[in-house]
C-alpha cells in the first residue's frame, strides 16, 4: 500500500486544479505518470512534489497548447520553455486575427448590402503611399487608432494619414477618376500592411466602402477587405492648421542625413541649422557633431529630437534631397522631398539634448 506521504487521485485533483478524468488522461499520455499505483486495486497516488508539474500543466492547457508542445515545454530549460511559449502565443493571436478578418469579411456580405464605390487609384502609387505613411503607427494601450491609417477621400483627392503622436505622415493622391462622394475612415492598419503585396500587383485598386470596412478591388486577384477602426481618429486637421510660420529652412541631403543619425552615439541628437550646413550634434558639448552641407535660409536654429522619432521620418522622404521646416525649438517640424512627391510627415521634437 502506498505511504502517508502519497495523495489519492481525487486529494491531488484538488490541489492542482485537475480534475481525475485529466489526470488519468495525462499520467496515460506519459506527462504526469503518478507516483505509485496499487497493483491489486489500481489505485493512483501521487507525489506532493508533482503538485508544481501538474500546475504548470495545467495553465499551459489553459491556453490550448497542444500535447506536443506542452510535453517540449515541461522537458525543457527556462529559456526555450520561454521561447516556446511565445511562438504559441503568436500563433494564437495570428489565428485570432485571421478569425476576425474572415469574420468581418462575412459581415459585409451579410443582408446582401451592396458597397459605396469611393474612388479608383493605381496600385503601385497606393501601394507605396500606403507603406510610407504606415510607418507613422503604433500599437498604443487605450488608444487604438494610433495602428490605423486614415484614408479621406472629397473632392479631386485621396489623402492618406497616420500619427504614432509623435510623427504626423500624410500623402495625398490624384486618383484616376474623381471621388464619387466624400468619405473618410480610419483602416486597421495591421490588415492593410497585409494587403499591400496584392493591391502594389494590380494596375487599378477600386476602393469600395461597407458596413464596418473597406473593400480594395483587385482585378484578376482576390479582392482585399480591411476593417474599419470605430475608434476616433486624432484631430490631425487642427494640428494641421495651427502650425507657427516657419523660421529657418534647411535642404540637406537624404542619405548624408541618415548616415550621421547612424554614426551618432546617442538616441537623443540636436540638428543645427545655419549659413550652408546641418550639425548633428549630441547633448555632450566635447563630443564633435557631424557636419552636413545644405542649403539654409532663415534663422540659426538648434532643435532636438530622439532618434527613434527623426529617423523614420527622414527614411521615408521621397527623392534625393529632404527639405527640412522649423518652427522653433518646442514646434514640429515639417520633413518632405525637396524636389518631388507630397509625403510630409510632421517630427515632434523634445525640449533639449539633456535628459527630460
Amino acid at each position: 500500500m502506498p505511504n502517508d506521504e502519497l495523495m489519492p487521485i481525487g486529494a491531488f485533483a484538488r490541489r492542482s486544479g485537475l480534475t481525475s478524468s485529466a489526470l488519468r488522461f495525462y499520467a496515460d499520455s506519459g506527462l504526469l505518470p503518478p507516483a505509485e499505483v496499487d497493483p491489486v486495486s489500481g489505485y493512483r497516488y501521487y507525489n506532493a512534489d508533482q503538485v508544481a508539474r501538474a500546475t504548470v500543466l495545467r495553465r499551459l492547457r489553459e491556453l490550448a497548447m497542444p500535447l506536443a508542445t506542452v510535453e517540449a515545454v515541461l522537458g525543457s530549460g527556462a529559456d526555450e520553455a520561454s521561447r516556446l511559449l511565445d511562438e504559441h502565443v503568436a500563433k494564437i493571436v495570428g489565428d485570432a486575427a485571421a478569425v476576425q478578418q474572415k469574420a468581418a469579411v462575412i459581415k459585409s456580405v451579410l443582408g446582401n448590402v451592396p458597397g459605396l464605390p469611393i474612388t479608383a487609384v493605381k496600385g503601385p502609387v497606393l501601394a507605396d503611399a500606403v507603406e510610407q505613411v504606415l510607418t507613422a503607427t503604433a500599437h498604443e494601450p487605450g488608444i487604438p487608432a494610433l495602428a490605423g491609417l486614415r484614408i479621406e477621400a472629397c473632392h479631386e483627392s485621396v489623402t492618406l494619414t497616420a500619427t504614432d503622436r509623435y510623427r504626423l505622415s500624410t500623402r495625398t493622391l490624384v486618383p484616376t477618376e474623381p471621388p464619387r462622394q466624400t468619405w473618410a475612415g480610419t483602416v486597421n492598419g495591421d490588415e492593410l500592411r497585409a494587403a499591400v503585396a496584392d493591391i502594389r500587383r494590380s494596375p487599378l485598386v477600386r476602393l469600395e466602402a461597407v458596413p464596418h470596412g473597406i473593400w480594395f478591388r483587385v482585378a484578376g486577384r482576390e479582392d482585399r477587405h480591411c476593417r474599419l477602426l470605430p475608434e476616433e481618429f486624432p484631430d490631425h486637421r487642427l494640428m494641421l492648421a495651427s502650425l507657427g510660420e516657419v523660421t529657418t529652412r534647411a535642404t540637406v541631403a537624404k542619405d548624408l542625413l541618415l548616415r550621421a543619425l547612424e554614426e551618432h552615439p546617442d538616441e537623443r541628437l540636436g540638428l543645427c541649422a545655419a549659413d550652408h550646413e546641418v550639425n548633428v550634434v549630441s547633448a555632450d558639448d566635447e563630443q564633435p557633431g557631424i557636419p552636413l552641407p545644405a542649403t539654409a535660409t532663415g534663422r540659426a536654429l538648434r532643435i532636438w529630437f530622439e532618434l527613434t522619432t527623426l529617423y523614420p521620418a527622414v527614411s521615408t522622404a521621397i527623392g534625393p534631397d529632404v527639405m527640412l521646416d522649423l518652427r522653433g525649438p518646442d514646434q514640429p517640424v515639417t520633413i518632405r522631398s525637396a524636389d518631388r512627391g507630397d509625403l510630409t510627415t510632421l517630427a515632434m521634437p523634445v525640449k533639449s539634448g539633456h535628459s527630460a
